[in-house]
């Protein structure tokens, strides 16, 4: 049953209902660690033997060597596959997330100081991304909206080389919808390989899998473990938790969207861990959104899973007021807040830590999902307090350049020797002072 709590009384269980970061203490509790150490183990030294069996272990699918890579024909078949309005909404939801993303694009740039000094900056494509694409139970919901907030992204930045790994359904496909977003976008090198074993074939590479140079994307406990643990030989985007939403309404809400709203999260699998909770000054907003959640359930094809989130992550919390409502948002620090408000822009400057903000009642979360454009890959349980959504940023690096001249160098030199003998490193210091004696001499 879904909590209905007071910060007047229960000040102590609304912080501890709060603090989605106690999730990141949860890992290893079932062993995930040390099962996830092996498959990388497996997949390192045996390669393309090792995606097979552990595909017919965990999926309970038979691939050869030569299924693993999805092929033009299974691409362009799947396109004629899809129907029209799909279509339509994937390029929709195309163009608006380039569009988003092409204003973060950042240019490299030069300047010159005294005595011919030269300093700059360059930004700069990763070579290679490899992005985890999860596909529910048994490859038949593949996240396709997920796929275009890491693959969009990463081309907007000039990355080249695209892969993609996605488990196979049963009958050894890739969903049809998820291969014609691929073809829509330009990304066609796709590999049937989920799980830890996917991000192991990304980070070590097999003899059909490519190495890649950073991984992104959401996954299961197994998939985001084995991000953790091959950190360092690949970058990582971010490391997703549970899927969370905050809202807070005032009485100007409708209380059966509302609910709704809490339920868009709480469906999120794959047990009960998805966070959805509001916060109201009102009581009786809070017992009409109790009563449309209960009412609302029935209709859900994931009605148990929502149910089971809300019971365990989820309440709803009435607080004194809106000041104090808003309080409480930056203490969570939310992946997701709706401010459901009659003004939600007065208050919008108030809140310090989101992964994103959605304003008023014709903005639900949703759409952020889908099609508004910003990156719906964001910072959970807590990690708003200082991470940001997936950007373009996340797909470039920065070099900085430097040229000194011969006076330039007569200018600056003697402090740099000055710094590095504080520092006890003899050979620094000599490495500047040798050029400042033929200098002189």
């Amino acid at each position: 049953m879904t909590r209905l709590l007071s910060t007047a009384t229960d000040m102590f269980e609304v912080r501890k209902l709060l603090d989605r970061r106690a999730f990141l203490t949860e890992e290893g509790d079932d062993g995930v660690g040390a099962k996830v150490r092996e498959i990388l183990k497996n997949v390192r030294e045996r390669g393309n033997d090792a995606l097979i069996e552990y595909t017919m272990r965990f999926d309970k699918v038979a691939l050869s060597v030569s299924d693993l890579r999805v092929t033009e024909y299974e691409i362009e078949r799947a396109v004629k596959r899809v129907s029209p309005e799909f279509m339509e909404a994937l390029r929709l939801a195309k163009k608006n997330i380039e569009n988003f993303h092409r204003r973060q694009l950042a240019q490299s740039w030069v300047t010159f100081e005294d005595h011919g000094i030269m300093l700059g900056q360059r930004i700069i494509p990763i070579d290679r991304v490899g992005l985890y694409v999860p596909g529910g139970a048994g490859g038949t919901t593949p996240l396709v909206s997920t796929f275009l907030m890491n693959a969009i992204p990463a081309l907007v930045a000039g990355v080249k080389n695209i892969i993609v790994c996605t488990p196979p359904k049963q009958d050894r496909s890739v969903d049809p919808h998820l291969l014609a977003a691929a073809k829509e976008v330009g990304v066609t090198e796709i590999y049937k390989v989920g799980g830890a074993q996917a991000v192991a074939a990304m980070a070590f590479g097999t003899a059909t899998v490519p190495r890649v140079d950073k991984i992104v994307g959401p996954g299961n406990a197994f998939v985001t473990t084995a991000k953790r643990q091959v950190y360092g030989y690949v970058g990582l985007d971010t490391l997703a938790g549970p899927s969370e939403i905050l809202v807070i309404a005032d009485d100007s809400a409708n209380p059966a969207w509302v609910a709704s709203d809490l339920l868009s999260q709480a469906e999120h699998g794959p047990k009960d861990e998805a966070g959805a909770i509001l916060l109201t000054p009102s009581m009786s907003l809070a017992k009409k959104v109790l009563k449309e959640i209960d009412s609302q359930l029935v209709e859900l094809n994931k009605a148990e899973i929502a149910a089971n989130s809300l019971e365990r992550s989820g309440g709803l919390v009435v607080t004194n007021d809106l000041e104090e409502a808003i309080e409480l948002a930056n203490f969570c620090a939310p992946e997701h807040l709706e401010l459901y408000l009659a003004d939600p822009f007065a208050w919008l400057g108030k809140i310090r830590h989101a992964g994103a903000v959605f304003l008023g009642p014709y903005s639900p979360e949703p759409i952020g999902d889908y099609v508004a454009g910003t990156n719906h890959v964001l910072p959970t349980m807590g990690l708003a307090r200082y991470a940001s959504a997936l950007s373009v940023e996340d797909f470039v690096k920065k070099t900085s350049f430097i040229s000194y001249t011969k006076e330039a160098l007569a200018a600056h030199g003697p402090a740099a020797v000055t710094l590095a003998r504080a520092e006890g490193l003899e050979a620094h210091a000599r490495s500047v002072e040798e050029r400042l004696k033929k200098m002189e001499g």
